[in-house]
């Protein structure tokens, strides 16, 4: 692998040393990860300084809802990836800008649709979640002006999918750098500068993506390859998004579930800050402190999550080139990377959890509402962190399983082995002994379950297609699909 190879923004993952190959790869899309991280860090740490008490709680308790929505799309754009780099290992330029176009199209409708869909169930679905009052009236506000700048999220995140599945990481990375900077000086201005609350924080964030969209879709029409825009092109290929929908909608419909059996638990949650500070309390310090745990854990599990999501298009590009045997390698290298992040991360941001939780204004004290919210914080992130390499297997076991095209199965294990597991797991155990304790236990056996599960398929799959090549027989156009 020549220097010339390595510093190309564009990655042939089919050829090279594995290893050097992926974390050239994945360092810049795991920073870009953490940048989409920091819109909402962002978000929760500035409006901590505006006058309403409320306005932390009201971010943080957004969070599964938005996800649930957000989950749709992001999961389409993971059909669109897997689709692109799969027509870039073959080299067939042709399916390439069908798949570059209609990919893009469907993006900006699918992304109108999905903010028309959250700005309406908001309200309702924010109150079933236990919010009231003031923090209801919060927490609406905010969702409704995120979800009017929705479209231009989802043009963003189903650009950065194609800019990945041919191998680029580095522009995502300073476009979103350069967006998230903007995000935070918005903040600064709309929150401190003009004295708005949540409605500063959601503005600043849209205006931020819409920056992000503007700019890479500008790339992308620059692009001379068959990778590249070209807007007389923009259709819709009903075959190519038929392939992108097969494996796309399996993955949102696996986020989605993941994020009602959260909305569930944060109702939980919700249901435990009235009974310890009552629900007319100055703050909800439950809430407030499970938010900034929440948000601090966001970074941990975007760490670990890179992993995943970058195997997307090394698994996806070298199936496309039938490179069954490279794949195995890199399957056993990926693994021994999110078991080291797994383990390293979260044991440092434990050491340095006070001051990280201070950023957020939760602080530990002697007693009252204060010192509920640290302990609620702390409570959290010891309890998840120990085991934190579980979810880093699973989030791998899951991208790697998206790339083989295998979207499908990897739902099923998701739907049984975690949105099931913590439902049955609150209806259950939860109403017996309803404490926070309890609710942060199902997160971690959850992960393990799912984790045990990709893993056996995995090793069924990359045995059936290692089979294939070494007895040299005519493959499959798409082989995974036979598996």
């Amino acid at each position: 692998m020549t220097f010339r190879k390595v510093r190309s923004r564009n990655t042939d993952m089919t050829e090279g040393k594995i290893f050097g190959r992926f974390i050239a790869y994945v360092l810049p899309f795991m920073f870009t990860n953490l940048l989409q991280v920091l819109y909402n860090a962002a978000d929760i740490v500035v409006v901590g300084l505006s006058n309403e008490p409320d306005a932390v709680g009201a971010v943080g308790t957004t969070t599964a809802f938005v996800n649930l929505i957000v989950g749709l799309f992001m999961g389409c754009s993971v059909g669109a990836e897997v689709v692109l780099s799969h027509a870039i290992g073959k080299k067939d330029d042709e399916e390439t800008e069908k798949a570059v176009h209609t990919s893009l199209l469907f993006g900006l409708l699918f992304g109108i649709f999905c903010g028309g869909l959250g700005f309406f169930m908001a309200k309702p679905v924010l109150a079933l979640m236990g919010n009231d009052g003031k923090l209801l009236e919060l927490a609406t506000l905010y969702t409704h002006i995120y979800f009017l700048g929705l479209p231009l999220i989802a043009l963003t995140n189903f650009s950065v999918a194609v800019l990945h599945a041919k191998g680029d990481s580095r522009t995502p990375f300073w476009v979103l750098t350069s967006a998230g900077i903007l995000n935070v000086v918005l903040n600064l201005i709309l929150v401190l500068g003009a004295g708005m609350s949540v409605e500063g924080v959601a503005i600043a964030t849209v205006a931020a993506n819409a920056v992000s969209a503007v700019v890479l879709l500008v790339k992308l029409a620059k692009d001379h390859t068959a990778c590249g825009l070209r807007f007389a092109k923009l259709r819709i290929h009903l075959r190519t998004l038929g392939k992108i929908v097969a494996i796309g909608l399996p993955a949102a419909i696996q986020s989605c579930l993941f994020s009602l059996s959260n909305m569930l638990i944060q109702s939980s949650i919700v249901k435990v800050n009235n009974t310890l500070a009552g629900s007319d309390a100055a703050y909800q310090p439950v809430v407030k402190g499970n938010s900034a745990g929440t948000s601090i854990e966001s970074f941990l599990y975007t760490s670990v999550d890179s992993v995943g999501k970058a195997s997307v298009s090394f698994v996806g590009q070298n199936v496309g080139a039938k490179k069954y045997s490279r794949l195995s390698k890199f399957i056993r290298i990926s693994y021994m990377i999110s078991f080291v992040l797994g383990v390293c991360l979260p044991a440092l941001v434990l050491c340095f959890r006070n001051p990280l939780l201070a950023v957020y204004g939760v602080h530990a004290a002697e007693s009252g509402l204060d010192q509920i919210a640290y302990e609620t914080a702390v409570k959290r992130m010891i309890i998840m962190f120990a085991p934190y390499f579980t979810i880093a297997f699973m989030q791998l076991g899951a991208g790697i399983l998206q790339g083989l095209g295998r979207a499908v199965v990897s739902s099923v294990i998701s739907l049984i082995g975690a949105c099931l597991f913590r439902v049955v797991w609150i209806f259950t155990v939860f109403s017996f002994k309803p404490s926070l304790e309890i609710i942060y236990l199902s997160y971690p056996i959850s992960w393990t379950l799912v984790a045990v599960s990709y893993f056996i398929v995995i090793d069924r799959t990359i045995r059936k297609l290692r089979l294939w090549e070494k007895r040299e027989v005519p493959k499959p156009d798409d082989p995974v699909s036979e598996c």
